[in-house]
């Protein structure tokens, strides 16, 4: 031990700078060993101090750390390197929190970033199904007024008035001063009323729908764009334009700055025209607007004769108005009336008037005489073609019956059924039935000549119980085929044993059923009733045939629809179903009257009936053979012409000298120079 201690002494050991705890670490916790806490920093610290305790103490420092300190030592090295490890774990963890963290993160944005395209991509596809909702969802309707609609026409009896208002009453207040200077107010409130039902139809017409393609335009844009290109626009813009500002400086008694309203007179020719198309007497109102153009002639004549006596002077002459100073000739209304009736005698020239004095006075009478001449062709002409037109309808009927008097009085027919003939016809008359209905329905199109059919005569045709369950499109093939008949009392619709070739529907009056010997009566048949529908059928088996079965005699004037077979046959050509429908109606009617040979019904086709149709087919054959062989016996003998013709030529060709072609050229030359 002494040598060891001496030993030791004499060579003291050169002092590591690393530690026992770096030595047994190694190099590679060097790093994280000097980045030490606090708890380190204190090892440090007593480390310093037990080496200054073994340089003071060597022997004593020795033999503590070799005997008695040697475990506490090691255990807390072993603690020492626990708590780092420890901590390194704990950094680890940190670091790969930190990482997740931030992965997380990343993972976050790039999961906003992809909700935010996804937003993006919906706010964008929401806007596309908005642009195409509003490119689906139709335009907003807006008001528009249909030209072929009631509401157009009552609004042209509107905007009639005020027009009419200032055609009549501007010139009479521009000549007739008295008339304005009184009723000064009442001429505001008309005239300012007058302008706002303008203004508001000029609106109308900016709204006015029109059609395009057969639709109606309901476009604001079109229909003013539409309106702007009429020629109508440019009055009623004129009609609007405010001359009334004059009055600001000339005075509210100068009516003639409101002529300008005039322009819109259109208007009123319009409802003239609407109403004619609408009047169930266009007649008559024909005649009426013909006397309201003479009236409004005449006044206006009337208000510029006093306007021309105005400013020559009343009563400086005979020909102008006598002086007013004369309380007779003062009055309002004589001036008026003194007016109209010089203005009437002089364009009607049947009176006497004051012979014209001055120029001006010439000038004006000779064009009243010039007016008056057309407006008295225009009467004569128009009133002899309205008369003519209302009595052309009785014309013609007056001519029909005239023919059949000659007719019969060339026949010698008896006078008995000449006075039948005549009754019948006084009571088409009457009854106004005397017109064509096919020659009355001729100029409109099949639909609508369907659909009137159908208005008058379905209801009729409907109470024949075969027809009862049938197509439509088949009723109204035959109510198309319907033949209105009227017969006079005691006429026979048919006889038994007649060859049924129509049924009858009886549209009104009433029809006897009789005996042979025509008095007495088994039944009597009113509105409604049907008979004969089974003989136009052509039911095989029938024990009748195609014969009539009773004798059916009208008992007054009666109207009746005829249906005839060929008719119906030729319907049912289109409707073959409905054809054996019919026939089994037919059958099941007979059978329950027990008018049917069963055994015949439920044969096959019959012969006769093939045989008839093979006859038909052949005959037709042969006629088209025929038609056939002719027009190749034109074609032949046109050919041969053509082939002789052809010959003709080529041989005067041949015959011809050199000569000849020679003064054929030369004419030629001539001709062309």
């Amino acid at each position: 031990m002494l040598w060891n201690w001496a030993s030791h002494r004499g060579n003291p050991e050169a002092e590591r700078h690393d530690s026992f705890l770096e030595r047994f670490r190694g190099p590679e916790l060097k790093d994280i060993s000097s980045r030490g806490s606090n708890a380190q920093s204190v090892g440090h610290n007593d480390a310093v101090r037990k080496r200054n305790l073994a340089s003071k103490w060597p022997l004593a420092t020795y033999n503590m750390n070799n005997c008695n300190n040697t475990d506490d030592k090691k255990e807390d090295k072993k603690e020492e390197i626990k708590k780092d490890e420890k901590k390194e774990e704990e950094k680890k963890d940190e670091k790969k929190d930190g990482d997740k963290k931030e992965e997380e993160k990343k993972d976050e944005k790039k999961d906003e970033k992809k909700d935010e395209k996804k937003d993006e991509k919906k706010d964008d596809k929401k806007d596309d199904k908005k642009d195409d909702k509003k490119k689906e969802e139709p335009p907003k309707e807006i008001w528009i007024m249909d030209p072929a609609a009631d509401q157009y026409y009552r609004w042209l009896s509107v905007i009639a008035a005020p027009v009419f208002y200032n055609l009549i009453m501007i010139v009479t207040r521009a000549c007739f001063n008295d008339l304005q200077e009184t009723y000064t107010k009442l001429w505001i409130i008309l005239d300012y009323s007058a302008d706002i039902i303008y203004y508001a139809d000029t609106f109308v017409r900016s709204r006015t729908g029109y059609l395009e393609q057969g639709l109606l335009v309901k476009d604001s844009k079109k229909l003013r764009d539409k309106y702007r290109t009429t020629p109508q626009f440019k009055y009623d813009m004129i009609s609007m334009i405010p001359t009334d500002l004059l009055y600001l400086k000339f005075g509210f008694n100068n009516p003639e700055f409101r002529f300008n309203r005039l322009c819109k007179i259109q208007r009123l020719f319009e409802f003239f025209e609407r109403t004619e198309t609408r009047t169930s007497f266009p007649n008559m109102f024909r005649i009426s607007n013909l006397v309201l153009y003479i009236l409004v002639i005449i006044h206006w004549n009337a208000c510029m004769f006093f306007a021309i006596s105005k400013t020559i002077g009343f009563g400086s002459d005979t020909w102008v108005y006598p002086n007013i100073s004369h309380p007779e000739h003062g009055r309002l209304a004589r001036k008026y009336i003194y007016s109209l009736y010089w203005s009437t005698l002089t364009l009607t020239t049947i009176g006497e008037t004051p012979p014209p004095v001055k120029d001006v006075e010439y000038l004006f009478v000779i064009s009243d005489f010039l007016t008056g001449v057309l407006i008295f062709a225009s009467i004569v002409g128009n009133v002899g073609a309205m008369i003519s037109n209302m009595n052309a309808s009785r014309a013609e009927f007056q001519a029909k019956i005239d023919s059949i008097k000659q007719y019969m009085q060339f026949r010698k027919v008896t006078k008995d059924l000449e006075a039948r003939v005549i009754k019948w016809f006084d009571y088409l008359w009457t009854e106004k039935k005397t017109c064509d209905e096919k020659e009355v329905l001729k100029n409109l199109p099949d639909k609508l000549k369907a659909e009137i059919a159908i208005n008058v005569h379905l209801d009729t045709l409907k109470k024949v119980r075969i027809f009862q369950d049938c197509e439509a499109g088949l009723l109204i093939e035959l109510v198309l085929k319907l033949q209105p008949q009227v017969f006079s009392p005691g006429d026979y619709i048919c006889k038994k044993g007649d060859i049924g070739r129509e049924m009858y529907i009886i549209k009104e009056g009433k029809l006897a059923v009789v005996a042979d010997d025509g008095v007495t009566q088994f039944v009597v048949l009113s509105d409604g009733a049907y008979f004969g529908e089974i003989s136009i059928l052509g039911i095989k088996g029938s024990k009748a045939g195609n014969r009539r079965t009773a004798n059916i005699r009208s008992v007054g004037y009666s109207d009746l629809f005829a249906l005839s077979k060929d008719d119906l046959m030729e319907a049912l050509t289109e409707y073959p179903d409905a054809k054996k429908a019919l026939e089994e109606k037919g059958k099941a009617i007979l059978m329950k009257d027990n008018l049917i040979d069963e055994a015949i019904a439920n044969a096959g086709a019959d012969p006769k009936d093939l045989e008839e149709k093979i006859v038909k087919l052949q005959s037709n054959l042969e006629v088209m053979q025929t038609n056939f062989a002719r027009l190749m016996v034109e074609i032949t003998s046109s050919h041969t012409r053509m082939k002789q013709r052809v010959t003709d030529m080529e041989t005067k060709v041949k015959s011809m000298r050199p000569e000849d072609l020679s003064e054929v050229v030369a004419d030629k030359d001539k001709k062309v120079q």
